[in-house]
């Protein structure tokens, strides 16, 4: 096993989980909240600003999601002769 630099992948796996079950819903009534403080918008703004707010919560968290959903690159593949 190598050390790499950042996070591992289980510790990614574990923050990606932590970051939608927790930060994303709360990421949500943060933005409902403050489009509610505003005069309310024509529709097609207010749709374009939930768009955008949207897309907007995951890029400081791309490199925790990056590979995510593949299998463990640290794992022992089986076959290997690894016990």
């Amino acid at each position: 096993m190598t050390d790499k630099p950042g996070l591992s992948y289980k510790a990614r796996r574990r923050w990606a989980m932590v970051i939608l079950l927790i930060g994303l819903p709360l990421y949500a009534v943060v933005a409902v909240s403050v489009m509610g403080w505003l005069d309310r918008p024509p529709f097609l703004v207010e749709l374009l600003v939930y768009v955008v707010l949207g897309v907007l919560w995951a890029v400081p968290f791309r490199f925790v999601f990056k590979g995510v959903g593949k299998a463990d690159p640290d794992a022992p593949e089986e076959g290997d002769g690894a016990p």
